[in-house]
């Protein structure tokens, strides 16, 4: 059996982390034969809580979780990590909107931007579920300048999956009858969830094209946009917390992805690094179509946008180049 690799989960008392831990515990991630060394990292009043979470992976006696590391000290839980689940921030909730979260999250992705920049392995893979994930990533990475700005991404998969999930019920076929929906700009309720080139098995013949087959662009361009748009406040409103099953789910879908690499054909939606593809601003975390292949990602290149699509790119654009303003400027002023 391979060596056990150190993946660290913050926020681990929380109720994604709940959901999460074990879909990493049991495989599903990083694969059936790679042992796991988990290190669980949230603050110091969540500890009992935390203790609590180390008994029950215990009880679920995973063979490969060999070690479990629980701590509130980020040296300790950055210390060798390969991958990194940064789930841990002030959660969103009913009626607040993602930039009030922007100046207390913003501090926390600081330091732990300068813990992985001290503590983890270079070629660590950092994921940032925590919100607003897309700048937070941003400001992880700026605070992590030993490690590749290629090595943090913001999960948009969750929005991906919505999506497919909101066609496929559209249609009254599976979500794996589903592909290459794309998330655009920011995880927020500006991003533009785009089915132009999209796919759907809907018949024993070849794919058809989502618009073909839905036959219906004002839904596609209206009702399927906002409700996605705006699925995790409505999560919200109906369970007074935020999404957390699903988020799991899509947190251990992107970071298999990024480990295993993507299916021939087929797109992901991830936050990345912008480099100015389709209009985006250049050096903010944009969610784009990539491919993956030996844990590299690249923006897939040369996709139809048509005026629709360019004007949706333009304002989810724009409230990326604010939040990254404004949370520079806290990073600032905490350097005072």
């Amino acid at each position: 059996m391979a060596e056990p690799i150190r993946v660290v989960v913050t926020g681990a008392a929380g109720q994604i982390a709940y959901s999460l831990l074990y879909q990493i515990g049991s495989g599903e991630v990083f694969g059936k034969d790679q042992p796991l060394i988990l290190h669980l990292l949230d603050i110091p009043p969540m500890m009992s809580v935390l203790e609590g979470v180390v008994m029950e992976i215990a009880d679920c006696a995973l063979p490969l979780v060999k070690e479990v590391v629980p701590t509130a000290d980020p040296a300790v839980a950055f210390k060798d990590v390969e991958a990194a689940f940064l789930v841990g921030a002030m959660p969103r909730k009913e009626g607040m909107e993602r930039k009030d979260l922007l100046s207390a999250n913003v501090r926390i992705f600081k330091v732990q931007g300068e813990a992985l920049d001290k503590y983890a392995k270079k070629s660590v893979k950092v994921l940032v579920v925590g919100n607003p994930a897309n700048t937070n990533a941003l400001i992880c990475s700026k605070y992590a300048p030993s490690i590749p700005r290629q090595n943090f991404s913001a999960m948009t998969r969750l929005d991906q999956n919505r999506a497919k999930a909101q066609i496929a019920a559209r249609l009254g076929i599976g979500v794996s009858a589903v592909r290459n929906v794309i998330i655009w700009g920011n995880h927020s309720s500006t991003q533009f969830p785009d089915a132009r080139n999209a796919t759907a098995d809907i018949g024993k013949g070849a794919p058809v094209p989502v618009y073909e087959a839905v036959k219906d662009d004002a839904w596609l361009q209206g009702d399927f946009v906002t409700t996605v748009q705006k699925r995790g406040a409505a999560v919200i409103s109906a369970r007074k917390m935020s999404s957390a099953m699903s988020a799991a789910k899509a947190a251990a879908d992107h970071m298999h992805d990024l480990w295993f690499g993507t299916a021939p054909g087929e797109v992901v939606s991830m936050g990345v690094i912008s480099d100015g593809s389709y209009g985006a601003p250049p050096d903010v975390v944009f969610s784009f179509p990539v491919t993956i292949k030996n844990k590299q990602w690249e923006i897939a290149q040369g996709l139809p946008l048509d005026d629709f699509g360019k004007e949706k790119l333009a304002i989810t654009g724009k409230e990326l180049l604010e939040e990254r303003t404004e949370a520079l400027a806290v990073c600032e002023s905490c350097n005072l």
